[in-house]
């Protein structure tokens, strides 16, 4: 049995932080009912179409879930509405600042009637304070929160490659839905989560926050480089082949002066003694390594780097995780339905096949819900009439 079978969570999710959310809860082998809107459903359906005519994220991230298609500002939806809150265990909404509360799905009016169920609203900024009704997507948390700030070239400032404050907001969310089934389990009743996306990203970027404290300089943009430790980030080798590596401390210093610069005078000038001046002398000591490191190939560089003990890695692309040797190695990939057929997945961090993760199908949009409805006990009539008047 998984660990959240039995468990029935209900969703009005778009885009990626609670939808990252639910699905790691269906992972987990709750059962995750997705409501859409008719015709369209969540816009990340329309994102584009890279993984065999779907949108990636939208593949990404809504596995094992069951897409019933429901107009809630509708006023036949209410009784289906109020038929799904009587079922759900958890509920889980991203909606426009406000929208929940003027649709009925408040906590006010939710723990009223329903005293063990868990709600978890996931915002931009929280439900109160001067930016409560701005929208928030990924792109504007990463530059409220200073990561677009610290991240990037010192010429360009730029946004981080995946979606990560979408990211942060979903686990936050994830892990106090966890907690709440927990404290459920002694006190009998359901939580209160919410969950801002500019907290989220806020304490993601803390170690920044913590280095100027007082007023001292923000950490400078080193792009794929540590912007408070050197050496650490690319470095490239005289067949152009690039190398991520780590020097962490004055032991690791040492050896990679003696085993990989082979440059004990290096290693002897004073100026270069603890990672605070070695980063004050970032340029001029780049080119002391990068006149070694042009006489070596990767091959080279890589077997001095693993002989010292200093940590390494290559600079893949997407194509090489796809078809990186550790995951293969480990057996991590495995494979899901969709309306596009066969699609490869990752099973999730953390969980092995016997643990037996739900690795369901992606939903077509609407797919569930004639079945979820009758289930809820309405007849085939009622389910019709509520699609003639565009309720479903």
């Amino acid at each position: 049995m998984r660990t959240l079978e039995g468990l029935t969570v209900v969703t009005f999710e778009h885009a990626i932080a609670a939808p990252f959310c639910t699905r790691q809860l269906a992972d987990l082998g709750a059962r995750v009912i997705k409501i859409e809107r008719p015709g369209s459903g969540d816009f990340a359906r329309a994102y584009d179409t890279r993984t065999r005519g779907l949108a990636s994220h939208f593949v990404w991230v809504n596995r094992s879930k069951e897409s019933v298609t429901l107009d809630i500002k509708h006023p036949a939806s209410q009784g289906v509405l109020d038929a799904l809150m009587a079922k759900a265990d958890v509920v889980v909404q991203n909606l426009a600042p406000g929208a929940a509360a003027r649709l009925g799905l408040s906590w006010q009016a939710l723990s009223a009637k329903h005293p063990r169920l868990t709600l978890c609203d996931i915002s931009g900024y929280g439900p109160d304070g001067p930016y409560r009704d701005k929208k928030a997507y990924d792109l504007l948390i990463q530059s409220e929160g200073g990561l677009v700030s610290i991240t990037g070239t010192p010429e360009h400032p730029s946004k981080t490659g995946a979606s990560v404050a979408d990211i942060a907001a979903g686990m936050y969310a994830y892990s106090n839905v966890l907690a709440a089934l927990l404290r459920r389990g002694v006190s009998g009743k359901g939580s209160h989560i919410e969950v801002s996306m500019l907290e989220a990203m806020t304490e993601w970027t803390s170690y920044a926050l913590y280095y100027t404290y007082d007023g001292a300089e923000p950490p400078a943009r080193a792009g794929a480089s540590h912007s408070a430790i050197f050496p650490y980030g690319p470095f490239t080798a005289g067949d152009g082949v690039t190398v991520i590596l780590a020097v962490q401390n004055e032991r690791e210093w040492e050896s990679f002066c003696r085993t990989v610069l082979q440059r004990p005078d290096v290693l002897a000038n004073e100026a270069y003694a603890g990672n605070a001046r070695r980063v004050a002398l970032r340029d001029e000591l780049k080119q002391v390594v990068d006149g070694v490191l042009q006489g070596l190939t990767g091959q080279q560089l890589v077997a001095r780097l693993d002989e010292a003990g200093i940590a390494n890695a290559c600079m893949n692309d997407m194509q090489g995780v796809w078809d990186h040797p550790q995951l293969k190695a480990r057996d991590r990939w495995t494979e899901i339905d969709s309306p596009a057929g066969k699609l490869r997945a990752l099973l999730p961090p953390g969980m092995s096949r016997e643990d037996n993760p739900r690795m369901d199908a992606v939903p077509a949009l609407g797919q569930h819900t004639d079945a979820v409805l009758r289930e809820l006990g309405l007849a085939g009539s009622d389910i019709e009439a509520l699609r003639k008047a565009g309720a479903v």
